[in-house]
């Protein structure tokens, strides 16, 4: 019965994404939705977009083990990235009228820089798009009793996300994302109800994580180590996920200026809210069934994300069962189809159409739903051959745009003295003491992720400030704004 509700709910999906797909005209729709999705769509698009596999099985999971210390990252910093790109971004991205976010950066410092950054961009979304196939894997892995190895289940979830998105694009990802919300939040609500009562009460539950400190975001004991760990983690999702072309899409999607800015900050400000239901699932999880602490002790990191799919199908009744998969391979679907167009917008627009200036929309199309098969494939071979957690695998993805994409952005945007050769600079240096301190390990006290900033930063002034031996390409941001204006008009 489990099984035939999972394949209903996939062709659901795949039929909902196909019938968007009629909405689709050219590379805008495909791309952007045609820049006209309400308030209520935006903000379903958002917040199903962040709410993923990760959220509702790694972050539970790494809860449960370390508490509020080791989710720095996600949600907290996650939901401040929302609201920081909303209130900084959205409105100047909406007015400057861009396809991709790797056109910021060629209007601001020409096309160098923009296939430098959007190359990063791109790379970035491996490891993100990667957790998610996992999780899609990991989840057909357990319904099919292990008939079904952990490989081959991740390759048929990647190709029915494949499926949907290729044809619609951005109108399958919305559509979608608005079905996959509204089972998202009834599914878990309902199964926090059921697992809560299984441990004995909610009240029980929350005065054992206190009473084991995992309410205690900075313990006595944790050293300095640990407070940098915790900062690493933080500002790789609040500064290194703002220059993603997946927020900027649901920001540029929007109807207007102020829906782009609303429909963040509220899909940001549910996200953090209703994260904390998988998380309060998951302790409750070990509460009723103390065994499952022992997934902890695995060589393989991603073993304690089988927390929460072992005890709902060893303890829960069938319909808890089906709201549980059904809102655990929503929040799936709708990040993995999101985080596979991102960067195939991305490498198509500002990577190789510089080299092939004539391309015209239709073929710009065709060229799209390659790159996306090609970027799936990519991803499935990091996805098979990484044993990293879908949180760690997200927090590593996130370090590339923040050192190689966050500064040029955000100076590009308020720095009028910003160059391009402070960008180059930026990104190369950024970039370079980030891997250089990755691979001295642990010689470094402080985090590689924080150093690669600060020299990112550091390097964007000086070379700015500095006799300029790169020509200054692209214009101001007042400039490109007045032209899409114009254009618009």
């Amino acid at each position: 019965m489990l099984i035939t509700f999972v394949v209903l709910y996939m062709a659901v999906t795949i039929a909902i994404g196909l019938l968007a797909a009629r909405r689709v005209h050219n590379s805008k729709d495909y791309l952007i939705a045609g820049r006209s999705l309400p308030l209520y769509m935006n903000v379903a698009t958002v917040f199903a977009t962040w709410f993923g596999a990760e959220t509702v099985l790694a972050v539970s999971a790494t809860f449960a083990k370390d508490g509020l210390r080791g989710i720095a990252g996600d949600p907290f910093g996650a939901s401040v990235c929302l609201v920081l790109a909303a209130l900084l971004f959205a409105r100047l991205f909406y007015r400057m009228n861009l396809l991709t976010i790797g056109d910021f950066y060629k209007h601001r410092y020409g096309q160098s820089i923009e296939v430098l950054t959007s190359v990063a961009i791109v790379a970035s979304y491996l490891g993100w798009t990667s957790a998610q196939m996992t999780a899609l894997g990991l989840v057909i892995h357990v319904l099919s009793g292990a008939t079904i190895d952990l490989n081959s289940a991740i390759l048929i979830g990647a190709g029915i996300v494949l499926v949907y998105t290729i044809f619609g694009g951005m109108w399958s990802v919305a559509f979608t994302d608005l079905f996959q919300t509204v089972i998202i939040l009834i599914g878990l609500t309902l199964v926090a109800v059921a697992v809560g009562d299984l441990a004995g009460g909610a009240s029980k539950v929350i005065a054992q994580a206190a009473a084991e400190g995992k309410f205690t975001m900075f313990p006595a004991e944790m050293g300095a180590s640990g407070y940098w760990a915790m900062a690493s983690a933080f500002v790789a999702f609040a500064f290194g996920s703002i220059p993603q072309q997946d927020v900027f899409q649901r920001m540029t999607s929007a109807k207007n200026e102020r829906t782009a800015v609303r429909g963040t900050i509220i899909g940001g400000a549910i996200y953090f809210c209703f994260a904390f239901v998988p998380i309060f699932i998951g302790y409750a999880a070990l509460v009723a069934e103390p065994s499952l602490k022992e997934l902890f002790a695995s060589d393989d990191a991603r073993q304690i994300q089988r927390i929460l799919p072992d005890l709902v199908l060893a303890k829960m009744p069938l319909w808890t069962q089906i709201m549980f998969f059904g809102a655990l391979l929503s929040a799936i679907l709708s990040t993995a189809s999101g985080a596979l167009l991102a960067p195939t917008a991305l490498f198509t627009e500002n990577v190789l159409r510089p080299f092939v200036p004539r391309m015209g929309d239709r073929q710009f199309l065709l060229t799209l739903r390659i790159v996306l098969v090609t970027f799936t494939c990519a991803a499935l071979l990091f996805a098979l051959n990484s044993k990293s957690t879908m949180y760690e695998m997200v927090q590593n993805a996130y370090n590339v745009t923040l050192v190689g994409a966050f500064i040029p952005l955000l100076a590009g945007a308020y720095w009028k003295r910003a160059t391009t050769q402070g960008a180059l600079a930026s990104v190369v240096f950024g970039v370079g003491v980030w891997v250089g301190a990755t691979q001295l390990g642990e010689g470094v006290p402080i985090p590689a992720n924080l150093l690669g900033l600060c020299a990112s930063a550091l390097f964007m002034v000086l070379a700015s400030l500095a006799p300029q031996v790169l020509r200054q390409h692209g214009h101001s941001i007042e400039h490109t704004s007045r032209a899409a204006a114009a254009h618009v008009r």
